[in-house]
């Protein structure tokens, strides 16, 4: 993983060494701010592969971006790049007087030879996720991208849903995010397939349709497996999706749904039996959607070999997940 921040700078370095590194060196992008708002910069950045593609996360102060003619012809690269911003709402402007709004969550994506040109709408600064994926025929089926401008997608459709939660994942446990190759390809489809580029009757795209509802079902799980009421049928209804297609969707991992949601719950307990040692066992096991002590107690000890007391007394085996909100059972 490369990483770079500027806190180890001298205030008056810190925008030319971003620019330098973030911008020239690894973007191709023209990176613009006032004189006089430079000295107060910061900004961190890592860069991770994912597969034969490069998740970037960044977060720094406000500032305003482009990808010029210049810099294309400076810095060629025949790639996608799905972007999500997780925070810093702004204009992107591709030309031609097109104008997009990108909000807090959206999605973009676009080939990253074309020029845009993007000004944040607050001062406050950003954060986002960028994913740049190498184009090739077998990735993208033979459909036509190298004219696709960036531009979200469209954030009320189901296809969205799908992509973003991919994408969540991935960001979700840093030491997991070499795993998601497949994710990566199946992403690039089902986003070209919502820009109208790929047609939707192809084994490729089944099969990404495929991985974009297991991981949305998964975050659904994720989500909401605190509430005792949450039951598959209301999992496929959110997901618009048939009781019997939802269920089709874990048998391959090896778990049903029901247990799935079961081990996350007592993953989850695990972890606040440890952090939250002021809070009773009865308390947590409620907390993540156990309506029964009894099966609570039963099913702990089963799956770990000791009760919710002496769990208490130890800490996860993994100690990253003492401290975070990961939940194996619903990874990759």
């Amino acid at each position: 993983m490369l990483t770079f921040s500027t806190d180890g700078l001298r205030p008056q370095d810190r925008f030319e060494h971003w620019c330098d590194v973030r911008g020239k060196s690894l973007f191709g992008v023209t990176i613009e701010l006032e004189r006089d708002k430079r000295p107060d910069f910061r900004g961190h950045f890592s860069a991770t592969p994912v597969g034969g593609a490069v998740l970037a996360e960044m977060s720094a102060s406000s500032y305003r971006v482009s990808r010029t003619s210049t810099d294309i012809a400076r810095v060629p690269s025949n790639s996608l790049q799905l972007a999500w911003q997780v925070r810093g709402p702004g204009h992107l402007n591709i030309g031609r007087d097109r104008v997009h709004f990108v909000h807090n969550g959206d999605l973009v994506f676009g080939h990253s030879n074309l020029p845009y040109f993007s000004t944040p709408e607050r001062t406050d600064g950003f954060h986002f996720f960028s994913l740049k994926i190498p184009v090739s025929e077998e990735l993208v089926l033979g459909a036509r991208v190298e004219d696709a401008p960036p531009v979200a997608l469209a954030r009320d459709a189901s296809l969205t849903r799908l992509v973003g939660a991919m994408f969540r994942a991935m960001t979700r446990d840093p030491a997991r995010t070499g795993q998601f190759a497949d994710e990566v390809t199946h992403m690039v489809r089902l986003a070209l397939l919502a820009r109208g580029r790929l047609r939707p009757r192809q084994d490729e795209i089944r099969a990404a349709l495929h991985a974009g509802y297991l991981h949305a079902a998964r975050e659904i799980l994720l989500r909401d497996l605190h509430r005792a009421s949450l039951t598959p049928a209301a999992v496929a209804t959110e997901l618009g999706i048939s009781l019997r297609q939802l269920h089709a969707l874990f048998e391959p991992t090896g778990l049903s749904l029901a247990r799935t949601l079961t081990a996350a719950r007592l993953q989850e307990a695990r972890r606040l039996l440890y952090v939250m040692q002021e809070r009773g066992i009865d308390e947590i096991a409620f907390a993540c959607g156990f309506d029964s002590i009894a099966t609570f107690y039963r099913t702990f000890r089963a799956t770990y070999g000791m009760t919710p007391g002496d769990a208490r007394r130890a800490p996860p085996p993994d100690r990253d997940d003492v401290s975070s909100n990961r939940h194996p059972a619903l990874a990759l």
